[in-house]
Parts: structure tokens; sequence; C-alpha cells
């Protein structure tokens, strides 16, 4: 039989401060080298979301622009930066129901684009869901800052998950003044503004898998947890074949036994080189996931937050170790995490209502796609909000069939997967 580890709990009540684990700590988890799995839907997924999430940025910078509109001359850098693989223009032009283009007045050969009043019209729905849904929105970065070891975070590194996120566009004016008691923008000794949690709150000191397992039908298991008498295990969806292998099932019931600790509490006392810490790790990267509203984002953003989040130097392994609870996409040039059961059949298990929206809102890009120059008469601004926008797109063609049988097994173990490690 495997020797895990013996721990003492700390049995106070769930909901209080950080709370110290003290134990012996054992080395006993095998080491199980998976193949990377290559998943169509969840690549369909990030291929289609990179190109809203580019649109939606556009889009925003458009209504910043005090002129109303953009010129391709202002925008002929930003490719990069929205994490397109196809030049600024082609991409804008594609997508007429969103950006009218014209001349500019005085330049008669520089094409400029403002939003379409299909554009215009999902945007004030969108500050509508901001504005109904900010509690929300304010105790998702509550819960974000309070996973940091200093319960701050440069806004440098926080910008690139404004939109993962789901935080108001110019968060740090728009949103950060209302709520003093919460907030507060603080200057870092090397000059950067950081935005710091001005107190801890018990009430969001609750995991995403703490929360589901409280919520779940069998409440029994989560009342042993809280009594310190079991522990919580993580949702499992293995790609075909993983399941039944003996290694990886016998690999995965040890990994479940280890001891859960929450993402909220202190991990001071965990030996680094121990299965418990590894543990530890796969369930704060889980509960940063579950924070974003479309449950995945660039592996880059969470290397900027390696040291606040006390993860090892190579953490990005975890997500091809455990790829019954991650998947590690390639597509459009970059590395992109996500928790597979964030999704099932192709969709989000519990969109939040600003998730429902960018549906609409690529229901609408793929309109323009189809007709071009006739798309933006095409769509009627009552009609955007429907319920049945994502059916409209697979009527279209433009979907494809999403399921989880997609998995295609790759021989190279790992190799694709895991680029370099080093930050």
């Amino acid at each position: 039989m495997n020797r895990l580890l013996f721990f003492t709990l700390n049995l106070q009540p769930l909901y209080q401060s950080p709370k110290l684990f003290l134990h012996h700590q054992w080395r006993g988890i095998a080491k199980v080298r998976l193949k990377w799995v290559k998943n169509r839907s969840l690549d369909h997924i990030i291929d289609m979301e990179t190109d809203l999430k580019a649109a939606s940025l556009l889009k925003d910078a458009i209504k910043r622009s005090s002129t109303g509109f953009i010129t391709v001359k202002s925008i002929a850098d930003w490719q990069k930066l929205l994490g397109l693989t196809i030049p600024i223009l082609r991409f804008i032009r594609r997508y007429p129901t969103l950006f009218h283009e014209f001349p500019h007045s005085r330049y008669a050969n520089l094409p400029c684009f403002r939003l379409t009043e299909t554009a215009m019209f999902l945007d004030h729905q969108e500050s509508s869901i901001h504005q109904v849904h900010e509690s929300d929105t304010v105790e998702r970065l509550c819960r974000m800052l309070m996973m940091m070891k200093t319960r701050a975070l440069p806004l440098h590194s926080l910008r690139p998950l404004e939109w993962d996120l789901g935080l108001p566009c110019g968060f740090e004016r728009s949103l950060i003044p209302k709520y003093p008691d919460h907030f507060r923008l603080v200057k870092a000794p090397n000059g950067d503004w950081c935005l710091r949690l001005v107190q801890w709150r018990d009430e969001f000191a609750v995991s995403a898998l703490q929360r589901s397992n409280e919520n779940s039908e069998s409440g029994d298991a989560y009342r042993q947890f809280k009594r310190g008498r079991t522990t919580l295990a993580f949702p499992m969806s293995f790609p075909r074949g993983y399941g039944a292998q003996k290694k990886v099932k016998a690999w995965m019931e040890e990994f479940q036994k280890l001891p859960y600790i929450s993402p909220y509490e202190s991990c001071r006392q965990i030996d680094p080189n121990s299965d418990l810490m590894e543990k530890r790790v796969v369930g704060v990267l889980h509960e940063l996931l579950s924070l974003t509203l479309h449950k995945k984002t660039k592996r880059n953003y969470l290397r900027s937050l390696r040291e606040e989040l006390n993860l090892p130097h190579k953490f990005t392994r975890i997500f091809t170790r455990y790829p019954g609870i991650f998947y590690l996409s390639l597509k459009c040039k970059t590395t992109t995490v996500s928790i597979r059961e964030g999704y099932q059949r192709g969709k989000l298990v519990n969109p939040h209502p600003l998730a429902s929206l960018r549906e609409k809102f690529y229901h609408v890009m793929n309109t323009g796609l189809l007709y071009r120059g006739k798309g933006a008469a095409l769509i009627a601004k009552e009609g955007i909000l429907l319920d049945n926008t994502t059916e409209e797109v697979v009527e279209d063609g433009l979907d494809v069939e999403l399921d989880e049988t997609g998995d295609e097994c790759f021989e190279d173990e790992n190799s694709q997967a895991e680029e370099s490690d080093s930050d």
C-alpha cells in the first residue's frame, strides 16, 4: 500500500482566514508520463474566442477614441497584442456588421473604421450587464487578490486578464474608485502601480471546488470534509482511452486521496517538493481558471502571477500531467489552458451573462463574414439578444460538431504541449 502522509488539520471554521497544515509528508505518488491529446472541440472554442476577443478589444478602442473612429495606421502594430495570425486590416474588414469602413477626410487612401449601430447596441447591452452584475465582478476581483501572497497585483499583470475576468474596460478608473473599502491603488517601490486588497473577506475565501461540493445533491461528503474527516476530489474528464488505463487510474486515486488545501489558505508549512504541494498547485490553478468567464486563459498570463501565487518555477507542466482536469491548447500560435469541467459538448456549462452576450457578439461577427458588405443590414438590433443565437450560428454552417470524442492522441509525448517552461 502506498504511504501517502499523516497530517493534522486545524479544525477551525471553514470560512476563516488561511490556516496552517501540520503533517509529515511523503513522496509517494508515482510519476506517470502521459501523451498529449489534442481535443478538437476545445481547440475550436479557443480559435473562435481568439477572434471574438480581438473584435471586442477593437470595439473598446474605437469607443475610447476621442474622434469616434480609428485609422488603420493607428492600429497597424496591434496584431500581436490582439493575438491575431492575420494582418489587422484583413481582420477588421471581415466584420462589416461591427466595423463601418470609410475614407479619411484628409487622406483618401487611409481607411478608417467606426462602430456600426449594431455594434453600439451590443456595447450598450454589455455596459448594462456590467452594471447589473457589478457585485459579482467585485467579488471575483477580491478573490483573485486574496490568492496572492501580498494581497496585491501590479496593474501590468492584471490588465492582460481584464477580458478573461470580465472586468469593465478601464476598470482602474471606472470600477476601483467606487469601492474604496475593497481595493486601493498603491505605488510599488519600483514605481509600478498595483491594485491592493484593503480587507480580507471570509465570505469570499471559498474555492469553486468547495462551492460546487457544497451545492451538490450529496452534501454529506462536503460536511465530512468540513469536519476534517475526508477530502475533496477534483472533477475529471479524461481524454478517450486514458480513463481505462490501470496506471492512470491508480495514480489519480492516490492523488484524490491527498488533503485538499484551499488556494486561500497558507502553504508556508508545506514541503515544496511534496505531493501535497503539487495538489495545492493544482488547486490554485483550478481556482484561478474558475474565476475567468470562459474558464480559460493564456499560459503566459499565469506565468506573470507565478511568484505571487507561490507556484514552482516549472508549474506549467501540471497542465499536461493532469489532463483529466486541464486542457492545454496550441491553437492560434499561443498556448491556452482551460479546465475541462467548464465545458460540455463544446459549450460553457454555466455561462455568465457577459459570456452569453459575447456569443451573440460572435453571431453578429459571423453574419458579417458570410455576407460581407451586406451583413450590417441583415442583423436587426432587436433580434441580437434572442436566446437561439447559438443555434443560428450552427445553421449557417459556421460551426463544427462539438463533442468530447474529438481527441487525437499524438505519439510525441508532451513535446508539443510542454514548450519551454523558463520564465
